[in-house]
């Protein structure tokens, strides 16, 4: 039944729910409009708070959703990492919108939520604090996906005597190289604003 929670996975994360309400909700197609991503963010800016938040809920479930269902097709634990990535590929691949999707930093969330609460809490940590230093989601975004795998060996070592490595560590490393590599755009142009505003300060 593995394959088919895989499979499951990558459907569920791919479900473009920002997409879906914001084109019925204000008719206007998300990858269009503002930063042209069918994620949350871009639904907030394009269709308000609620549009947003209700997106950001959704995105979040189907993370939880994917795991939930791996492990009621028997999935073994070991495993679960696997359908967690299986889900974010799908929300930033969809197949339902010709594989151009979003960043899937919410899908990941529900899946650490299932899989890691407590190397979670620690990337919710510091998502706060970068956002609140740089007032950039982006930054904080890329933050708390590097955060994961670190917490995740840092409760190894760490935490309860003759803990092992979670069998997630693998899957987290790879899904936070998906999550930068989805934030690409974003590096880009904080690299080339990094570069232009000392000259612009220069100015008279």
């Amino acid at each position: 039944m593995i394959p088919v929670a895989l499979a499951a996975a990558y459907l569920l994360g791919g479900l473009p729910f920002g997409y879906w309400i914001v084109r019925w909700r204000r008719g206007l197609d998300l990858r269009r409009v503002g930063s042209r991503n069918p994620g949350a963010t871009n639904a907030l800016r394009a269709g308000g708070v609620s549009i947003g938040a209700i997106t950001l809920l959704l995105d979040v479930l189907k993370g939880v959703a994917a795991v939930a269902l791996a492990r009621a097709l028997g999935t073994p634990h070991a495993l679960l990492g696997a359908v967690a990535l299986a889900a974010v590929v799908g929300h930033a691949f969809p197949v339902w919108l010709g594989f151009r999707g979003g960043k899937g930093v919410a899908t990941a969330t529900g899946a650490y939520l299932v899989l890691a609460p407590s190397a979670l809490a620690a990337a919710v940590a510091v998502f706060c604090l970068a956002l609140a230093a740089s007032r950039i989601v982006a930054l904080g975004s890329i933050a708390a996906a590097v955060t994961v795998p670190l917490a995740l060996v840092a409760l190894a070592r760490w935490g309860a005597p003759g803990a092992a490595l979670d069998p997630l560590l693998p899957w987290s490393v790879a899904i936070g190289a998906l999550v930068v590599a989805r934030h690409r755009s974003n590096l880009v142009r904080l690299w080339t604003w990094s570069r232009e505003r000392p000259r612009q300060e220069g100015k008279p």
